[in-house]
């Protein structure tokens, strides 16, 4: 399945999923409103952030109850000012209400991945380098904070264990080597990117010769990524992993290298802080 084709599908199991979880057989709080009463709500962001989940909350409410409508005053990857009210509902006073934890929920995640990723970003915008996402993914929701990456402006590494090899140590060492380990990559898809993971320049070198694409350097010191980005001169994709922050991640990507892969764009994030009010009522 194309890439754009599994994320349109995710979009509405994930919107399935997660009202099933909060809604379950029926929200007995909200029977409490007259079945008729219509209402308004804004949601607003007491932080500022990167928006990113728009089209999961317009499934969301779709799933929930077409008659809902929903008014956004910004897209995915927009940046938002605490205070500023980017969403505006309106519909069935029960539906928002019904809806309102489980749209949170995914803007208050996707917009934390997003934010993370273009503080990242900012951080290395003049240097050429790539920020690059992992698999660290909360549970659920791999495609959807992959999203988010991009809409931070950063780079997806490979989405799962079957669109590009990563060899790393433990397969390295079932594999007897490098070598073999690329040989046998090689065989099974010459289309696929082959990467290996190296702890040390006799690895490094092993990777070069065995004509790995990329080759990942894990936990190298500033000193050793310039050294290896000396030794590789050009031959294969440098990344640099581990010990990634804000920090020190303007440091890594003066060493030279090609692309930065940081897990705490997705598995570290602290949720953005939202709110929605109900602004009106009346009865229809």
């Amino acid at each position: 399945m194309h890439y754009y084709e599994a994320l349109a599908e995710d979009i509405r199991t994930s919107a399935a999923k997660m009202l099933a979880e909060d809604v379950g057989p029926g929200d007995i709080t909200a029977q409490l409103i007259p079945e008729q009463q219509w209402a308004k709500a804004s949601v607003t962001t007491r932080e500022d952030a990167v928006l990113c989940g728009v089209a999961w909350v317009d499934e969301l409410f779709r799933r929930l109850d077409s008659r809902v409508s929903l008014t956004w005053h910004g897209a995915d990857g927009d940046r938002i000012n605490a205070g500023d009210v980017f969403l505006e509902l309106e519909g069935p006073a029960r539906s928002l209400l019904t809806g309102e934890r489980a749209a949170l929920n995914l803007l208050q995640t996707l917009s934390a991945t997003a934010t993370r990723t273009r503080e990242y970003v900012d951080l290395i915008a003049d240097t050429g380098v790539r920020l690059l996402d992992t698999r660290k993914t909360l549970p659920g929701l791999r495609l959807a904070q992959k999203y988010a990456v991009t809409c931070g402006g950063g780079h997806n590494h490979r989405i799962g264990l079957y669109d590009a090899f990563l060899i790393k140590e433990n397969h390295i060492a079932a594999c007897g080597g490098i070598a073999a380990a690329v040989k046998e990559a090689r065989n099974i898809a010459r289309d696929l990117s082959v990467e290996v993971e190296v702890e040390t320049f006799d690895e490094l070198d092993q990777a070069i010769a065995a004509g790995a694409d990329i080759i990942m350097l894990d936990n190298f010191s500033l000193n050793d990524m310039r050294e290896a980005v000396r030794r590789t001169a050009g031959r294969a994709t440098l990344e640099a992993s581990g010990n990634v922050s804000d920090a020190t991640l303007r440091d890594i990507a003066e060493t030279g290298v090609d692309c930065i892969s940081s897990g705490a764009l997705t598995k570290d994030i602290k949720a953005i802080d939202l709110s929605m009010r109900i602004t009106h009522t009346e009865q229809r």
